[in-house]
């Protein structure tokens, strides 16, 4: 098993969780998934930086895929699943319906054991590769595993036969044995529960070892049964991340959160990603953002138009949360200042503005931002006490600028301007003309004060009883359903206007498209939020919306 062919087992497992994602309905009674968290955590080390699971058998998700997707789209998922079987088949002479189905049971996990399986870091960077696929029929899956590697050895392989632990272990060695790049291929059936295959005889002992040395292996970490806890009842699958072992493949530092779990579950209309974030026990945690119980009443003046929102209340603390402490570890691009910041990053050019300083500093109560399709923004605070000097502050600012603040109807409303005169010469006339361009506008609805970048987005606002809110949006509801209250806001984003905005930020999400294109070629969009912290835990979810059929 090399590189190569271990990614290809990676993305099989992926196809089976993101692929089912891709029907365009789930239905309600089509939904499946297991209480068990992975049996095969225990040939898994402690250090392992990643580790993969598919918890219900491969074969009930892939009938449920061609049950309730199109025709159209059946018939793309079974050429994908069969093109990556047959990639990982390649060679063997093996045919997956008929030498692996039968006693495939229902559960498989892939694991990078480690980055450098061999620890010397002279020869290069030598990843060991895990997979563990349960057994329903342990007669069966020893005669594959003879199979395999008999017809190996036919094929020219060197076949080596050996015990560790009582466990019989089979595997091709390297043609040269001082050829120490030369990975070879090993395989084990244990006992009657699982099938092990590895890309080094080394990494299959180990992983036997693991669980004759109960204190190696992944089951006995007290931060993983910690983060096991909060995980949804039935999911279908399970990452873990193991952000040490990351950082120092990455050369990062990740010095606060540890370790990571992201659960998915079936949902009727989507697949929801439940996560917890796990910090080190003598790791200094920031505060928790304030909890909502339902979503923020900021978004009735949010267009339903518009392709990215983040709502949530005290703007002012997010810097110095511990969710945004979370995210500037682990995912900086898309954290939520950054989000906020690249939406008003215009304002901040023409105007100087610092964000922390002239306008976090004084949203201390529900704040909402959305984004039209023009690109256009709109910014909803709920007025307190502090709202009228922030007003202040940016006014103050503005005339440091040479801006000028006009005052004018709109929608039987009065709006403030901030707006930049030039003067423009009349050919015909001695008079001189000014231009106006506006450079943001402000007014007061109800108890909310409203910021747009623009007169037409401030008209949108103020005709959205007419035209409809994002609070008010049947889409958004469903999304915000699926994730559990109290939590602390939202971050909705359309993925079909926003997809390359993710890409560019996080270009992993182009790798895992390749392996899921049913579910990115039917994903609508995402909805993030985070919720129920404590006790060094960081909890959250996003919700993957699919196109309604």
């Amino acid at each position: 098993m090399n590189q190569k062919s271990f990614f290809s087992l990676l993305a099989v497992v992926i196809v089976f969780l993101t692929g089912i994602g891709g029907c365009k309905s789930l239905g309600n009674g089509a939904l499946i998934g297991s209480p068990k968290n992975p049996s095969a955590a225990i040939f898994v080390s402690k250090q392992a930086p990643i580790m993969v699971s598919l918890l219900v058998n491969p074969n009930r998700l892939e009938d449920l895929a061609q049950v309730v997707a199109s025709p159209q789209e059946r018939r793309k998922t079974k050429d994908q699943l069969n093109q990556i079987k047959n990639s990982v088949l390649a060679n063997t002479n093996l045919d997956y319906e008929q030498d692996i189905k039968p006693w495939v049971g229902e559960e498989i996990t892939v694991a990078v054991t480690s980055t450098d399986r061999d620890r010397d870091p002279s020869n290069g960077q030598q990843p060991g590769y895990l997979l563990a696929i349960a057994t329903k029929d342990a007669q069966k899956s020893r005669d594959f595993v003879e199979l395999l590697f008999t017809k190996k050895a036919i094929a020219g392989a060197n076949l080596v036969i050996e015990e560790s632990n009582g466990i019989r272990l089979l595997s091709n060695s390297p043609r040269l044995q001082s050829d120490n790049k030369e990975s070879g291929f090993a395989g084990a059936v244990v006992g009657d529960d699982f099938v092990l295959f590895a890309n080094h005889p080394q990494v299959l002992k180990e992983a036997v070892n693991n669980v004759q040395a109960p204190d190696l292996n992944l089951t006995t970490s007290s931060q993983y049964q910690q983060a096991l806890t909060q995980l949804s009842a039935r999911k279908v699958g399970l990452v873990f991340l193991n952000y040490p072992s990351l950082s120092k493949e990455k050369q990062l530092d990740l010095a606060t959160y540890e370790s990571q779990i992201v659960a998915l579950e079936l949902n009727p209309q989507g697949l929801l990603a439940e996560t917890t974030i796990v910090a080190g026990l003598d790791k200094e945690i920031l505060p928790s953002m304030p909890t909502l119980a339902q979503p923020v009443k900021a978004l009735q003046y949010i267009p339903a138009a518009v392709n990215l929102a983040i709502s949530g209340v005290d703007l002012k603390a997010l810097p110095n949360s511990n969710l945004q402490q979370f995210l500037a570890q682990v995912s900086p691009s898309l954290s939520i200042t950054k989000l906020v910041g690249s939406s008003l990053a215009e304002l901040q050019k023409n105007w100087g503005l610092n964000l922390q300083n002239d306008i976090f500093s004084w949203v201390e109560g529900e704040y909402a931002l959305g984004k039209l399709p023009n690109n256009d923004w709109i910014f909803v605070v709920e007025k307190t006490p502090s709202t009228v000097e922030g007003i202040e502050k940016l006014n103050a600012i503005a005339s440091t600028k040479e801006l000028s603040i006009t005052s004018l109807p709109l929608e039987n409303q009065k709006v403030s301007a901030w707006t930049q005169l030039t003067p423009v010469a009349n050919a015909t006339e001695s008079s001189i003309t000014l231009k106006a361009k506006v450079q943001g506008v402000h007014t007061t609805v109800d108890n909310y004060e409203v910021f747009t970048t623009s007169i037409a987005a401030m008209e949108q606002v103020l005709k959205v009883n007419k035209n409809g809110s994002l609070a008010a949006n049947s889409q958004f509801i469903a999304n915000t359903s699926a994730l559990p209250q109290p939590n602390e806001g939202y971050v909705y984003i359309d993925w079909q206007e926003n997809q390359a905005m993710i890409k560019r930020e996080l270009p992993i999400i182009s790798l895992l498209e390749v392996a899921g294109k049913p579910f990115f070629n039917n994903l609508r969009s995402l909805t993030i939020s985070s919720y129920d912290n404590k006790d060094q835990l960081l909890t959250g979810g996003v919700f993957f919306k699919f196109n309604a059929k």
